[in-house]
């Protein structure tokens, strides 16, 4: 019997998403730039911590063989960088005391780590995380879509906002509510502040995507390949909020250029989840680290270019939309 995890591996890196959101905005180059490119800070600040770099490695797997090499090349990666990663679902070792897929602080003492658990677990379960893994936060996600297009998913859903309350007020560490790849709404980032969240990662669609992924694993529903919006129409429709919330955007992320494009539309930080997928299976881990860093000079490139010192700079570039993005705004009701 295949492990449910693995087949999450093997769809998400078989799966070419048919339309990249980022590639319908343009950003609108400065000619005369007031700074010299070793001037550019690229820090960020969000879930209660200093960042150097304004990009991470984001959730994705655990709980398996396959799981526990991926996420050891990840590890490496991002220690060698010093970025920012955040394990996969946390579940696999709460079930199982002798699953070892997650990284330890005894293997990379040097890691920057967080984790993640799902919404449907009771605070409980979540505090027993935060122990064993002591994460810099603890992302909480939700995947409405993907349980219900899983064949041994959720079927109940009233507990998840006061198991989120809950977290919000008894975990000793900052909350992230993250989508999985379904773009997150504006409703729900305002339940979330009542909440008492202060960051959402709003994982818009462009990226792995958990709607085929089931799909495919079912046979079924494909007509639901698309659910949901895209990663920018997303962070366009968040706008009204992002002087009240901590906004990370993922979801469909290839490469510095659509980080800044995310950062000019108010993300604090840009996760990557099948990117980095893709490159560790694809490459060396020697390899990645080189392309990493290399990012890390590119993102520095393209904010001297844009004439912004720093990300908060970033907020008054002004962008072009076309395509699906150019009149599209949703009709709130």
């Amino acid at each position: 019997m295949r492990n449910r995890k693995d087949e999450h591996i093997q769809h998400a890196l078989a799966y070419q998403s048919s339309y990249n959101s980022f590639d319908d905005v343009e950003l609108i180059h400065s000619s005369l730039p007031d700074f010299d490119l070793a001037d550019i800070d690229f820090s960020t600040h969000f879930a209660g911590q200093d960042f150097e770099f304004p990009f991470f490695i984001n959730a994705m797997t655990g709980g398996s063989e396959k799981a526990a090499v991926v996420n050891r090349k990840l590890a490496q990666v991002a220690e060698a960088t010093g970025i920012l990663m955040v394990t996969g679902s946390y579940s696999a070792a709460l079930q199982n005391s002798n699953d070892h897929s997650y990284p330890t602080k005894e293997e990379f003492p040097n890691l920057l780590c967080a984790t993640n658990i799902g919404v449907d677990k009771p605070v409980e379960l979540g505090m027993q995380t935060v122990e064993e893994m002591d994460p810099l936060f603890l992302q909480v996600h939700v995947n409405v879509m993907q349980e219900l297009l899983m064949p041994e998913g959720e079927r109940q859903f009233q507990s998840w906002k006061q198991n989120l309350a809950a977290y919000a007020k008894q975990i000793p560490v900052p909350i992230i509510l993250k989508e999985v790849g379904f773009g997150m709404d504006v409703k729900t980032m305002k339940k979330a502040l009542n909440l008492g969240i202060q960051t959402v990662d709003i994982s818009g669609r462009g990226g792995t995507n958990f709607a085929y992924i089931e799909n495919q694993r079912s046979g079924k529903r494909s007509y639901l390949d698309n659910w949901g919006q895209s990663t920018v129409q997303a962070l366009l429709n968040a706008q009204p909020l992002v002087d009240e919330l901590e906004i990370i955007a993922s979801g469909g992320v290839r490469h510095p250029l659509d980080m800044v494009k995310c950062m000019v539309l108010g993300a604090r930080a840009v996760g990557l989840s099948g990117t980095m997928l893709d490159l560790v299976e694809r490459h060396t881990v020697a390899e990645v680290i080189e392309i990493v860093n290399e990012w890390k000079e590119d993102l520095r490139i393209i904010l001297c270019a844009l004439n912004c010192r720093n990300l908060e700079d970033l907020k008054s570039v002004d962008y072009i939309l076309y395509g699906r993005l150019s009149s599209n705004q949703p009709c709130e009701k």
